[in-house]
């Protein structure tokens, strides 16, 4: 079972979210349930571009090229 809390806002503010809400089919409840989930979840993002960067590392070129040798073609 959720827990009820309570947020303050600007009524203008808030007026259009729930119209914004209602032309995408859902409710302001919906939208923040999303954001809390994406929020807390956020933490791990640092460790999975970690784990990717560790995953693409042989393909470093071993030296920093010059502006102009990247741009050659």
């Amino acid at each position: 079972m959720g827990k009820n809390i309570t947020l303050n806002a600007e009524e203008n503010h808030i007026q259009q979210a729930r119209e914004m809400a209602v032309r995408n089919k859902t409710t302001l409840n919906a939208l923040f349930r999303g954001w809390l989930v994406r929020y807390i979840s956020t933490g791990h993002a640092g460790a999975d571009y970690s784990d990717l960067m560790k995953h693409l590392e042989y393909g470093k070129a071993g030296r920093h090229f010059s502006r102009d040798e990247m741009n050659e073609r």
